[in-house]
């Protein structure tokens, strides 16, 4: 089960270029003429074509003027548009600080109805305590240099959760049991953020599995970048250098084939509890 991250905009790229391509072909024009009409490098169209370099709205002006289709301008723009906010760098939508990309996450978590969560690093944000959420977001902001507006955005974030306890959603949640060790903070902080684990199995929205470290994985599909399904529309895809969002149906269909996987993979009930408890116990 070959899953890509990043092939839905890589496809949408591509079909935006093979587009640009046959209007160029359609207008009985050389790429060789288009770069001289649109006033650029020789280059330039080539790269464009092969969808080596993404090109920017002005371009897309530029190219459909060149082939005498300026209507077609704003649909390949749109189209353009929605294929880079596919694959979007972290710092590109953390350079103004990390407040605003929880806030202008929320309207998507309150249409959500089901929420299908695979936690493989740390624990989902809408199950995370204001502590946890502090020392992560600290450590991200740290290591990605950017501003520091960390209180701010655990208020947004903590905000933002508030969609576990009110509302119609529904929450499945499967976390890799190495997540329930790996020490976000001190340890007051870790022994928080598990007892909230065990506090949110509780609600009667959240269904919470834990991936053992030692389950069976032959002909299981691997552990994976961390991802949530919204409701079957579009998959959240976290790497480390990019947020991917992927939309195609067919790959949504992969996500869901692996998280059903992984769902047969867990625990739940009183041996996820244990599972949490044991890490709690270690913590000393």
């Amino acid at each position: 089960m070959p899953l890509s991250p990043s092939s839905s905009a890589h496809e949408a790229r591509a079909a935006l270029a093979a587009r640009l391509r046959e209007l160029r072909l359609d207008a009985g024009i050389t790429s060789k003429e288009l770069a001289a009409r649109c006033g650029w490098s020789v280059a330039k169209p080539s790269r464009i074509e092969n969808a080596h370099t993404a090109p920017s709205d002005a371009d897309i002006r530029a190219w459909c003027t060149a082939c005498d289709v300026e209507k077609q301008a704003p649909d390949l723009i749109a189209a353009n548009r929605q294929a880079d906010q596919m694959y979007v760098q972290w710092r590109r939508l953390q350079r103004a600080g990390l407040r605003r990309l929880q806030e202008a996450a929320a309207p998507l978590y309150e249409r959500t109805r089901v929420f299908r969560t695979y936690a493989s690093n740390v624990v989902p944000g809408y199950l995370q305590t204001p502590a946890y959420a502090t020392a992560l977001l600290g450590t991200i902001a740290g290591f990605r240099g950017t501003p520091d507006d960390v209180s701010e955005a655990v208020t947004a974030r903590m905000r933002r959760s508030r969609v576990v306890r009110e509302g119609d959603h529904r929450f499945a949640v499967l976390i890799e049991e190495h997540v329930l060790n790996h020490r976000l903070g001190d340890a007051d902080v870790m022994s928080g953020q598990l007892g909230n684990l065990l506090a949110c199995m509780t609600l009667p929205a959240v269904s919470l599995g834990i991936v053992p470290e030692n389950a069976a994985r032959e002909g299981v599909v691997w552990p994976l970048e961390a991802f949530t399904i919204f409701d079957d529309t579009q998959v959240n895809v976290e790497l480390l250098a990019a947020r991917v969002r992927v939309t195609e149906p067919s790959e949504i269909e992969l996500y869901e084939e692996a998280f059903a996987q992984f769902t047969r993979l867990a625990v739940y009930g009183a041996e996820a509890r244990a599972l949490i408890l044991r890490a709690i116990e270690a913590l000393g």
